[in-house]
């Protein structure tokens, strides 16, 4: 989790140097817009100024524009939780993946969007990125690869950390609102939409003295197309999250009804 952490605001970082001066035909004034005011942002680089975008604070446009291209934003980074037919509680069936839930996690992040801007409070896009959901397992167990069912076997080793994850690549559908912007150039924003994921891999990652450092990788009977929806809102570049995903985490009949939802923090919404 503290590697996800520094990852996300490392590359965030970089990203919010690059992001607007690479790519800013995304959000450009069109032609026939109507500018109220102008206003300028700036990098300091080097002790120089470096002018990266020039945004119209109204943006009134006549008519809509196609936005898009290669970006990297809308950066998720929180908490996963497990959802047993309607319950937060594990049945016995799936109780062996009771986790820890201060270590239980999601990452993901976007690097493609295309869409239509209908005026500058509004845009329609369809996104593609990464989701990566991290469960950190409770039991001193291993979940078996290449088997007819989700099985474990109980290890007699005390693992310091045992983790099954699956990696997603996902296609969000977008849905923005964007209020005017303030004196200082800022904006809320409220963004919803469903998505589609594709899995591309399951994964066991354990640590421990006696075996050290171990991972395995196979599909675990995860999904390998899962849908779901996410609801973002947000100030400026920040913003809160949370997805939930409406069919089942496993294709294994003992795990019918188990669901994943998760929530936190989103870095880059504009």
């Amino acid at each position: 989790m503290k590697h996800l952490i520094f990852t996300t605001l490392l590359v965030s970082g970089l990203a919010g140097v690059m992001a607007p001066s690479a790519f800013a035909q995304q959000d450009t004034v069109a032609k026939d817009t109507v500018i109220k005011k102008k206003s300028k942002y700036t990098l300091n680089i080097g002790g120089g100024n470096l002018i990266t975008k020039t945004a119209d604070s109204t943006q009134n446009a006549k008519k809509g524009r196609f936005v898009g291209g290669i970006t990297f934003t809308r950066v998720d980074l929180g908490f996963s939780r497990l959802i047993d037919n309607g319950d937060f509680n594990l049945s016995p069936n799936n109780q062996f993946l009771d986790y820890k839930g201060g270590k239980t996690s999601t990452f993901s992040f976007d690097v493609l969007q295309f869409g239509y801007r209908f005026n500058s409070n509004f845009k329609i896009y369809v996104a593609g990125g990464f989701d990566w959901t991290l469960i950190r397992l409770r039991d001193n167990i291993t979940i078996q690869k290449n088997q007819p069912t989700l099985t474990y076997v109980n290890e007699n080793i005390a693992f310091s950390k045992n983790r099954f994850s699956s990696s997603y690549v996902h296609i969000p559908l977008n849905f923005e609102f964007r209020t005017k912007e303030s004196s200082k150039g800022k904006r809320f924003y409220f963004v919803l939409g469903p998505e589609v994921s594709f899995l591309l891999n399951g994964k066991v990652k354990q640590i421990s003295d006696e075996r050290g450092k171990e991972k395995q990788y196979d599909s675990y009977h995860f999904q390998s197309v899962r849908y779901g929806g996410t609801i973002r809102f947000g100030y400026d570049g920040l913003g809160l999250f949370t997805k939930y995903y409406f069919n089942d985490m496993f294709t294994t009949p003992a795990q019918a009804g188990l669901r994943n939802m998760s929530f936190g923090i989103t870095f880059g919404l504009n």
